[in-house]
């Protein structure tokens, strides 16, 4: 059997890619994609996918390390032989580049506050190509923008005063409104 690519092939082919091929549902194929995800460490240079704090409390290294934090202005004391971090220590906002100043406490900690896995960014079923969040729609979201849709095209007919199935009643109860006010008005 031949595979007939269509435009899934040049829109979604860049960069790092992985297909996966299934006959199952999409949904579930999806979630389960989503579960594999594996800790790495901040990097410099990387983007912040989250926001990451520090906590306070013992880091459980020894007092050689104090001036190491105390450079990169994290408040710390010596308690009990070890360092503890004394206050909630924000280093990096979702969005900003990792520097080296990030990078080194949290190497230092062993903190890996960043995770990566397989990210569905295209979903290529039966001929059609669309978005992941379509798999998210249920039957009542459906519902919903379909009424919308015919409460948009109603509101249009009855504007420009072009008759239409879902316009008709409203036509009619608007004009008959106004022959009533024509009667009440000649009596």
């Amino acid at each position: 059997m031949i595979l007939k690519w269509t435009v899934f092939d040049v829109k979604c082919s860049n960069g790092n890619v992985g297909l996966i091929f299934t006959k199952g549902d999409l949904k579930e194929v999806r979630e389960e994609v989503a579960k594999y995800k594996v800790g790495a460490p901040a990097r410099v240079g990387l983007v912040a996918p989250v926001d990451l704090v520090v906590p306070p409390g013992n880091i459980g290294l020894d007092p050689s390390h104090t001036s190491f934090f105390q450079v990169l202005n994290i408040p710390t004391k010596i308690n009990k032989g070890t360092v503890e971090i004394i206050t909630l220590v924000e280093l990096i906002k979702k969005g900003d580049k990792v520097g080296s100043s990030e990078a080194a406490p949290l190497a230092k900690l062993s903190i890996r506050p960043f995770s990566y896995g397989l990210v569905v960014q295209t979903v290529y079923d039966n001929g059609s190509v669309f978005s992941p969040e379509v798999l998210d729609l249920i039957e009542d979201d459906l519902i919903e923008k379909f009424a919308l849709g015919v409460s948009m095209v109603t509101s249009l007919a009855l504007a420009i005063h072009y008759p239409t199935i879902a316009a008709a009643s409203h036509m009619l109860i608007n004009d008959y409104k106004n022959l009533l006010a024509v009667a009440v008005e000649t009596e």
